[in-house]
């Protein structure tokens, strides 16, 4: 898992060199394919229930799961967020994060620092003989305090053979999960992965069947690890040699 995990940080590391107005969605999905494959990995999205590409890749008020294309070109001040899984040797990594593109506004700028901070409250969270909803907890909390909104539609999970097991894993207090509640446990690999948006939670599927983006058309960001239970904290997977970000 941790090799996996590293050739997916390492391809969101190309996307954020390569990013620069004029270039397409489809571009970035190219160079996914081509670094992730090059490294002898697997795509884990592509056909993954008739998704047509090889990574998600939303802008601005896209929230998860923009399809790539090529006539969606980035542009200076947009924001794109880029989710990406690998499969190797059995065994998965998933991540996303939110770029800037050129010069973004301040106000832009600190939604992507709240979403990505949240994430990081969530890891905080993830402490053997913790619970589940410790993680949403946190990532909620600190989330409405700056005046934000947490998308409850949609969920981080377990990872590990496949790219999607249990438990799942809200980014709010889900009191459908709080009947339940698994105990976080030594070896219990997750994907935490909050979506925070400006305006309300409240977010609709376009036509495509894909493309989930925010009802009022706010922006939104969204940050993801995969994150690993260990005896002695939490140990994030996604990221580069040297436990750099991407």
């Amino acid at each position: 898992m941790r090799e996996a995990s590293r050739i997916v940080a390492g391809a969101l590391h190309l996307v954020r060199q390569s990013l620069s107005p004029g270039l397409s969605t489809l571009d970035l999905d190219s160079m996914i394919h081509d670094y992730v494959k090059g490294l002898g990995g697997q795509l884990l999205f592509y056909r993954y229930r008739g998704f047509p590409a090889n990574s998600c890749i939303s802008i601005n008020d896209e929230v998860v799961h923009g399809i790539p294309r090529k006539r969606r070109k980035l542009r200076d001040g947009d924001i794109v967020s880029v989710d990406v899984g690998v499969k190797i040797r059995g065994y998965c990594g998933d991540s996303a994060w939110t770029f800037p593109v050129g010069t973004i506004r301040p106000e832009v700028e600190h939604l992507m620092d709240v979403c990505r901070q949240s994430l990081y409250k969530g890891i905080e969270a993830c402490q053997q003989g913790g619970r589940v909803s410790d993680i949403g907890r946190a990532i909620q909390v600190y989330v409405e305090s700056e005046k934000y909104h947490v998308v409850k539609k949609f969920v981080g999970h377990g990872i590990g053979t496949q790219l999607h097991e249990d438990p799942q894993v809200p980014n709010y207090i889900d009191t459908g999960v709080l009947k339940q509640d698994p105990v976080l446990r030594r070896g219990l690999v997750l994907a935490i992965e909050p979506m925070v948006n400006v305006g309300t939670e409240e977010v609709e599927v376009l036509d495509d069947g894909w493309t989930v983006v925010t009802q009022d058309r706010s922006l939104s960001a969204h940050f993801e690890h995969t994150v690993a239970i260990t005896a002695t904290g939490p140990e994030i997977l996604t990221l580069r040699e040297g436990g750099l970000e991407v």
